[in-house]
């Protein structure tokens, strides 16, 4: 059987992040990747200078559809745009018999927001107890826990508290900490572990966080365990960081065809 991935998310026009990124990375996985597109940006590696939001009611029918027909075996959320589209996509997730990964994307790289403020709550109500697994980073780590986080054990604190909210599993992405590595924690019901890697100092990093989420969703939907699969996640976007294309002239996209 064909593996099967869906991506519920924005549309980013330089490829580097979104569905594209989703895509591309379901792709490099070997599994067969589905989108159901929830706001579309006008954007590049400079710059997002326009968010446009997709009618809820057709999120959902995009949604039915793609579930009537070809059903995935894992799926994933990006950027959802305000607190309609996430209650449309939580109220489609109730009735999932695959994993969810929700990548809780807030600000894009540049700083634009691409979810309404209102919506925060919507998502941690509505959307978190419908996930098997949420990738926060720092800033969404702490804005969803109301917990600080600067070290390991504070890491594992707000994970705890994201926990608590209904998330099955929580992983904090410690980019945003110093120090000599990147060093991300998978917190679970059960115990956490700490995922490391080499530290690359690069302007290259759009989309990591899409990237991520869709190489754990793409490992889920081949029936891999969640440890494991986000293990083969870390190493691919280490990898990817290190061989970038060094395309554009702001923050540029990774390598999708790392190996």
């Amino acid at each position: 059987m064909v593996p099967v991935a869906l991506t519920i998310a924005g549309s980013d026009p330089s490829g580097g992040a979104g569905i594209q990124a989703d895509l591309k990375t379901f792709h490099r996985f070997s599994v067969y990747g589905e989108a159901v597109i929830t706001l579309v940006t006008v954007q590049n590696t400079r710059r997002v200078s326009r968010v446009e939001i997709v009618d809820p009611q057709l999120v959902a029918e995009q949604m039915d559809a793609v579930l009537e027909d070809i059903p995935p075996h894992a799926a994933k959320t990006g950027a959802l745009g305000n607190s309609a589209v996430i209650e449309a996509v939580a109220g489609r997730a109730a009735a999932f018999r695959f994993p969810l990964v929700v990548d809780p994307v807030m600000i894009s790289k540049h700083g634009a927001p691409l979810i309404a403020p209102e919506a925060a709550s919507a998502l941690k109500e509505l959307l978190l107890p419908r996930c098997a697994l949420i990738t926060p980073n720092v800033p969404e780590a702490e804005a969803l826990s109301g917990i600080m986080v600067d070290s390991i054990d504070s890491a594992r604190a707000a994970g705890e508290a994201i926990l608590a909210l209904g998330a099955r599993a929580v992983l904090i992405k410690g980019g945003h900490m110093q120090g000599g590595e990147a060093v991300d924690l998978l917190v679970t019901p059960t115990g956490s572990r700490i995922y490391t890697a080499p530290r690359i100092d690069t302007r290259h990093t759009h989309g990591t966080g899409c990237t991520y989420s869709a190489a754990i969703t793409a490992e889920l939907a081949k029936g891999t365990e969640l440890f494991d699969a986000v293990g083969h996640a870390k190493q691919f976007l280490t990898r990817a960081i290190e061989s970038n294309p060094g395309l554009g002239a702001g923050c540029g996209p990774v390598n999708h065809f790392a190996i």
